[in-house]
C-alpha cells in the first residue's frame, strides 16, 4: 500500500487552502486504496458503528508488523479509512493499542468539518482497529 505516511498526510492537508480541497485530498486517498476481496466483505469485518459500510481487514506480517485493507460503500469514508491505515501502517499492534490517532484528525483539521455520524464512524473504526491489535498483541 502506498499510502503517504503521517507527516506527509499532515504536509498535504496543510497545502490543501480550505475545507473543499481537503475534502477532495480525502477522497483522492480512498481512492489509493486497492480494492478489497469479495472474500473479505463479510459481517467479521463490518466495522459496527457506522452508518456507511465498512470493512477492516488486519493481519501481522513476517516481521509483527500489522498491515490493513479496507473499503467503504461510501467515498468520504473509504478516505478516512485510508488515513487510519496511513497513521497505523508499519505498527506492531502493542503499538497500535499504544498510539492515540485522534489529535492526528485535529491536527489535519478533519475532525471539526465531520458530520456528527461520520465522527461516530471514525471512531467506530479506531476503537475496532485497537481491539483487534489488543487480541493480537
Amino acid at each position: 500500500m502506498a499510502l503517504p505516511d503521517k507527516n506527509k498526510l499532515v504536509r498535504n492537508f496543510s497545502r490543501c487552502p480550505n475545507w473543499e480541497e481537503k475534502y477532495l485530498y480525502v477522497i483522492e486517498l480512498g481512492g489509493q486504496l486497492p480494492a478489497l476481496l469479495e472474500e473479505y466483505r463479510q459481517d467479521k469485518n463490518l466495522i459496527s458503528g457506522c452508518q456507511s459500510q465498512v470493512w477492516i481487514v488486519m493481519r501481522t506480517d513476517d516481521t509483527g508488523a500489522l498491515t490493513f485493507e479496507g473499503d467503504s460503500d461510501a467515498a468520504i469514508v473509504k478516505g478516512l479509512v485510508a488515513i487510519v491505515f496511513s497513521l497505523y501502517q508499519g505498527l506492531t499492534p502493542r503499538d497500535v493499542v499504544a498510539l492515540d490517532v485522534r489529535p492526528f484528525f485535529t491536527e489535519l483539521e478533519l475532525s471539526q468539518h465531520l458530520t456528527p455520524s461520520r465522527s461516530q464512524g471514525l471512531e467506530a473504526m479506531i476503537r475496532s482497529i485497537r481491539a483487534n491489535a489488543a487480541a493480537l498483541a
